[in-house]
């Protein structure tokens, strides 16, 4: 008896150490926090590239892009991630070397709710910073009507709706208003957060679009996603060139691919109203943070993995979510990029 169970728990031991040898490594646990705008995408990506790396688990916390940046500063996590660019400040706060990796793009739209009305209609950059101000006040204004011709629009006051928490998706719609009216950039200004000048506060792009879907004839912001999601009817836009676009993942490519010429070593980039033709003007880059040095050799293996996988295979998850791929002159830019990480031996 007793030797039978001495060769049982010899062959158990030589079996834990052949499962060792033979690649039973501990799995990798690579935590991050960030933007909720790209969180449905992110989460199919780390799903799908736990098939292809089963060493590698992920661990998101979609609390918004503020919260992203402060824990990639304090070091509480791996990666942070954010749909606005850190700021000098903020990059000077962080412990190391960190990188800004566009993973897709996005598009904010104008949903509306206007019983009567069906179909997209145009909003010029003026008449939609006066929505938001304040001044343009009913649907039959003439900032309106007038680019919109055989379109009856009804005279009921426009019942504003806006992010009551901040997000990445209010900086995109801010950052925008700002580029083309100085009205807004004077009194209000871009930001995460603003003191908005009208209306009502719905918490997440899920609120809004809530608010607009259940509110007569108001007008709010969302990530073109939402939109369709909540099969709301979104705006074509005035674009830099005049014409009145509306958001697509063809149209958000374009926009950035008009970018690309003048694409910052660091990424840190607005696409809002760009140069072009056929470009929507209310798109961005989401980013995922990085720092340049993994001193966790094989969590630094793992995540590098990822992100290359991401530039590539991952890009054909994009589209069926609500997101537009990167253009191929940004992945062949961050390529070099991600080639500056350097993972601790």
């Amino acid at each position: 008896m007793t030797k039978t169970i001495g060769v049982s728990w010899i062959a158990f031991l030589a079996a834990i150490l052949t499962i060792t040898a033979c690649g039973g490594e501990r799995t990798a646990l690579i935590n991050g926090a960030g933007a909720t705008f790209p969180y449905p995408l992110y989460s199919k990506w780390f799903s799908e590239y736990a098939k292809v790396n089963t060493n590698v688990n992920f661990n998101y916390q979609s609390i918004g892009s503020g919260g992203g940046i402060r824990q990639i500063i304090s070091g509480t996590v791996d990666f942070g991630a954010t749909d606005g660019p850190m700021t000098d400040e903020q990059l000077a706060q962080a412990p190391g070397e960190l990188l800004h990796l566009p993973t897709v793009l996005g598009g904010d739209v104008a949903v509306y709710n206007v019983p009567g009305v069906t179909g997209s209609i145009n909003l010029s950059q003026d008449a939609l910073a006066g929505i938001f101000l304040g001044t343009v006040k009913t649907w039959n204004d003439p900032a309106i009507v007038s680019v919109n011709e055989g379109v009856a629009l009804p005279a009921n006051p426009i019942v504003v709706v806006h992010r009551s928490d901040g997000s990445g998706t209010t900086f995109i719609w801010t950052d925008f208003l700002s580029k083309v009216s100085d009205s807004w950039a004077q009194q209000v200004g871009k930001g995460t957060s603003v003191n908005w000048p009208v209306g009502l506060g719905g918490k997440g792009n899920e609120g809004v679009a809530g608010l607009v879907k259940q509110t007569p004839y108001s007008i709010g912001y969302v990530e073109l996603g939402y939109a369709e999601n909540q099969k709301l009817t979104h705006a074509k836009i005035e674009n830099a060139a005049g014409e009145y676009v509306l958001c697509t993942q063809e149209t958000v490519t374009k926009a950035a691919a008009a970018a690309a010429a003048n694409m910052p070593a660091d990424f840190r980039v607005s696409i809002t109203n760009p140069q072009g033709p056929g470009v929507y003007p209310i798109a961005s880059f989401t980013w995922l943070l990085v720092y340049t040095e993994q001193k966790d050799a094989q969590k630094g293996q793992a995540l590098t993995g990822f992100l290359k996988w991401m530039l590539h295979e991952g890009q054909q998850y994009a589209g069926p979510l609500g997101y537009a791929p990167l253009p191929p002159e940004v992945v062949t830019l961050e390529e070099a990029a991600i080639g500056k990480i350097r993972v601790a031996s």
